[in-house]
């Protein structure tokens, strides 16, 4: 058998059967979710009208909102950014003094500085961003109750892309709580660095890439003896599907020798490079890719710890952004970054900044919303929204709108009850 996406490739491929070559399609995982079964799983769901795309940019361990994009240069010292301010093509619009690639791309972006909600926790806040719910048992080991947003948007639109065979969902690094819960496993992330167990997850190593030529080679040659013999017309149509998936060009977005050099370069860090994939996979019909860029809980020397983190998020942030632009695509993929929470205000005597919900970092690129502006006010500390507060289901509101999601799309729980993904929010107005 040729178990395609196991961490080694099988190389004895010879002699192959029908059932072999189903599990093929079945990307060989023993005792999970088979790539045939997440394509059934598509054709069960109604398609959403519009293909556009969210990249998720998650700040890992709750950023400072000060620092990064409400600087509060006009406050007292304690409470102001302790690495300054750095100019933007908007009037009157400064941000932290690490971000100055955004700024000259603030044109493209809208920065919400009222945004909030009401838990500290890292697994609480975290909950709450994800799937637009709080809840309060996450901090003490609880499980998620409530579906991601990337969960939702692969249970709407389907697994994988009807024409590309692409996951819907991707997850190119984790995040807490970004699960489906009462969904099911067949609308969880398609993650190409973890463990295809229970889920569809793309396998693609480094190393795996550096096998990809043999790989293809050897379904080369199945597939011919498959032709000669007639498998294939024996196949069904989501067994025919999956092989596509696997021997089409679907895997080639998580490729990037693929991509045109002087790209890659620009991109430079981990984190573009992930950005850069994150691209390659929107163009190619995913409708949600997470990146997870952490190290932001900064309890001290906080000047140290962002302007180590600070100028490779503006690099990365600031390149995607003009790169989406450049290729024409600003209507089609919405970038959002944020992280679980902000920090404290006022800083401690360790030089940082503790977790903070009232006021949180929020920012977007793109999605045919309007650009160029802030969004809200915060109070003259930072403290909490002085106008216009925005919630974590503003935003998913806002999401489902880009998005062409119904505002009241329900789905059964595990209680057997349906109950709406959205209860409360409202699409940021000033956005849409």
């Amino acid at each position: 058998m040729l178990n395609v996406y196991s961490n080694k490739i099988n190389r004895n491929c010879e002699g192959c059967g029908r059932r072999d070559f189903i599990k093929v399609g079945a990307l060989g995982v023993s005792g999970g979710l088979g790539l045939a079964d997440l394509l059934a799983a598509r054709a069960e769901t109604k398609e959403s009208k519009s293909k556009k795309s969210v990249v998720w940019l998650w700040l890992g361990g709750g950023a400072t909102h000060v620092e990064t994009f409400d600087p509060k240069m006009n406050a007292p010292a304690e409470f102001r950014s302790i690495t300054g301010e750095t100019s933007t093509n908007l009037t009157g619009v400064t941000l932290g003094g690490n971000f100055t690639e955004m700024g000259k791309v603030s044109d493209k972006l809208a920065f919400v500085r009222s945004f909030k909600h009401g838990n500290s926790g890292h697994g609480g806040g975290t909950h709450w961003l994800m799937t637009g719910y709080d809840n309060r048992n996450i901090d003490n080991g609880g499980l998620p109750t409530r579906p991601s947003m990337g969960s939702i948007i692969s249970k709407v639109r389907g697994a994988n892309d009807p024409k590309s065979g692409i996951p819907t969902y991707v997850r190119l690094s984790g995040i807490a709580a970004d699960g489906p819960a009462f969904l099911g496993a067949a609308y969880s992330p398609f993650d190409p660095n973890g463990d295809a167990l229970n889920n569809m997850k793309l396998k693609l190593s480094s190393d795996q890439i550096e096998d990809r030529r043999f790989l293809l080679k050897k379904l080369d040659n199945f597939k011919k003896e498959s032709d000669q013999s007639g498998l294939i017309e024996g196949l069904t149509a989501f067994e025919r599907q999956a092989f596509d998936l696997i021997y089409g060009k679907a895997a080639e977005a998580f490729d990037l020798s693929k991509e045109n050099t002087k790209t890659v370069e620009r991109y430079s860090s981990d984190l573009g490079k992930k950005l850069l994939t994150a691209r390659r996979l929107c163009e190619s019909g995913t409708g949600f890719v997470t990146v997870n860029y952490g190290g932001w809980d900064m309890h001290s020397n906080i000047k140290n710890g962002m302007n180590s983190r600070g100028p490779v998020v503006d690099h990365a942030v600031a390149t995607f952004v003009q790169d989406v632009h450049d290729r024409g695509l600003q209507d089609d993929i919405l970038l959002v970054v944020t992280g679980e929470f902000g920090r404290t205000p006022r800083i401690n005597k360790n030089g940082g900044r503790d977790h903070w919900s009232p006021l949180s970092t929020l920012a977007l690129s793109g999605g045919g919303l309007n650009m160029g502006q802030v969004v809200g006010e915060s109070s003259a500390k930072a403290e909490y929204p002085k106008t216009n507060p925005v919630t974590p289901q503003d935003l998913m509101a806002t999401i489902f709108h880009v998005l062409g999601i119904d505002p009241n799309v329900q789905f059964v729980n595990q209680g057997g009850r349906p109950i709406f993904m959205v209860e409360e929010g409202k699409p940021i107005k000033e956005l849409i």
